[in-house]
């Protein structure tokens, strides 16, 4: 089966982005998808132009994209597309969201471009050749305190148990850490783990589109990636996750696991 390129994905990336740097600041038709859930037409031009380019060129390949859901084709060879992560900052003027193009052999995904339109920043990596921005190398950052980290997370929308949950790590970390932040695109924020401008990340219930991309580019900068209980991290359900570098893992991963089991009572009254 014919097989896409690195170049290939940088490509649609980079196009798709000219797409939503063009729409960004305008105004727009948007449509709730939930209470706090938005999409915007760009969302959809964005992602019409990433199947049908996916579609000429690879005709028998799976896609799994954020507005569309599953378009068929062979298993074994899947796209994982997000045509504007970062929606509601787009929508509102903040200039901090991007596209995600992901592919995966076997469940294992070996090509991610991700492009940040308005800084012209394109993350990309290959599996076993490295990860990238502008086509210079990148890391992890190597800080292995918790006190000398600078961490981010995503919080769930619409589960409030969910919620609850993300917001005891939160208040757990806070006081822990030199800073947290919440900044609305949770492949940009995996991206900047991968480049060691954020330090660690956890997040609970993406989606594959979401973090497909960003996980290969951060195991491909020297960092770990796996889900909030530690497990190898999977493209399927749960869409939870640690990523850092290894040392600052280890600790981020007992951190979680202490919360998630009660053994930090003062958080309670948060």
């Amino acid at each position: 089966m014919k097989q896409p390129t690195l170049d290939f994905l940088i490509s649609l990336a980079r196009r798709s982005g000219e797409i939503l740097r063009s729409g960004f600041g305008q105004p727009h038709q948007i449509t709730m998808k939930s209470q706090t859930d938005l999409v915007t037409e760009i969302d959809h031009h964005s992602e019409i132009y990433l199947v049908n380019e996916i579609q000429k060129h690879f005709p028998e390949h799976y896609i799994v994209t954020e507005e569309s859901g599953h378009l068929e084709g062979s298993p074994q060879a899947c796209w994982y597309l997000d045509p504007l992560d970062g929606t509601i900052n787009y929508a509102h003027g903040l200039p901090f969201f991007a596209v995600s193009v992901a592919f995966a052999e076997g469940g294992c995904v070996m090509l991610a471009a991700v492009y940040d339109p308005l800084r012209d920043e394109m993350f990309s990596a290959e599996r076993g050749r490295g990860a990238f921005l502008n086509g210079e190398p990148i890391q992890v950052s190597q800080r292995s305190e918790l006190i000398e980290s600078l961490l981010v997370s995503s919080f769930p929308k619409d589960d409030p148990d969910a919620l609850r949950e993300s917001l005891r790590y939160f208040a757990y970390f806070l006081p822990r850490v030199r800073s947290l932040r919440r900044m609305g695109s949770a492949v940009l924020d995996i991206c900047y783990v991968a480049c060691g401008r954020l330090d660690g990340m956890w997040a609970m219930q993406l989606e594959a589109w979401d973090a497909a991309a960003g996980v290969l580019l951060v195991e491909e900068a020297g960092g770990v990636v796996t889900r909030l209980d530690g497990s190898p991290y999977a493209l399927r359900a749960p869409h939870d996750l640690i990523a850092a570098n290894p040392q600052l893992h280890r600790r981020l991963a007992v951190s979680v696991k202490a919360v998630r089991e009660g053994a930090f009572k003062e958080i309670d009254r948060f």
